[in-house]
């Protein structure tokens, strides 16, 4: 069957990545356009029982969709034998980098300081004291999250840029790597130890990734969690 051919397989994949994408992508802005908001209006109580049965499940999605995101277009890139000395090769790698530091940042930031907060709303609607480590996790982990929002228009522009708009740097293929690379640090270093997100709106020095979640503000934050989840 031509399914099961070479450039069938491709469409296969080809899908799995773009459905896994859609998953991916879709929790991200679930995530920071409609969670994040009902979050900052909802009460104590309302904002741990979400955290317990909700965030979990859908951070569940948002990282395995990622990952295969990630794996399948990987494959992809293989089977087409991607380059970086043609403009179709320059173009989709150019995405797949954006993609790939917000896959790390799901897996080694977000997720994480996600399971610290999980783990500190769980313990808190048990009775148990406040960790205050976790209002510093979930300041770390919603700075990851806006960023790879920002980070996920370039991404998805030179996905389709691929097959629509490619680029040809001629003979500054080097220095267009280099400045993409700048770019990625200094857009990955605002998320890791930055006091903005990725709209420009600042943080109190307590909710400073680098804070840990030791400053005063931090501890009663995790306070006032607890007292709601307990009522």
């Amino acid at each position: 069957m031509a399914l099961f051919s070479a450039a069938g397989i491709q469409f296969l994949l080809r899908w799995i990545h773009f459905l896994a994408g859609i998953t991916w992508i879709g929790l991200l802005y679930y995530f920071n356009f409609v969670q994040g908001p009902f979050f900052a209006e909802a009460d104590a109580s309302t904002r741990s029982v979400a955290t317990q049965k909700l965030v979990p499940r859908a951070l569940w999605w948002f990282r395995w969709s990622a990952a295969l995101t990630f794996l399948s277009g990987l494959t992809i890139l293989i089977l087409r034998r991607v380059s970086w000395s043609d403009p179709w090769g320059i173009t989709i790698l150019t995405g797949a980098a954006f993609g790939t530091v917000m896959l790390v940042n799901v897996w080694r930031v977000i997720w994480p300081n996600q399971r610290i907060v999980i783990a500190n709303a769980v313990t808190t609607a048990g009775g148990g004291a406040a960790n205050p480590a976790a209002a510093g996790a979930a300041r770390r982990a919603f700075l990851a999250s806006r960023m790879n929002v920002v980070m996920s228009f370039p991404m998805l522009f030179f996905m389709g840029a691929a097959s629509h708009f490619t680029l040809n740097p001629a003979g500054n293929r080097g220095l267009y790597g280099v400045v993409l690379l700048i770019v990625l640090a200094l857009l990955e270093l605002n998320a890791l130890v930055g006091t903005r997100d990725g709209f420009g709106h600042s943080a109190a020095p307590e909710q400073n990734v680098r804070g840990r979640g030791r400053g005063r503000r931090s501890t009663r934050a995790a306070g006032r969690l607890a007292r709601g989840a307990r009522r």
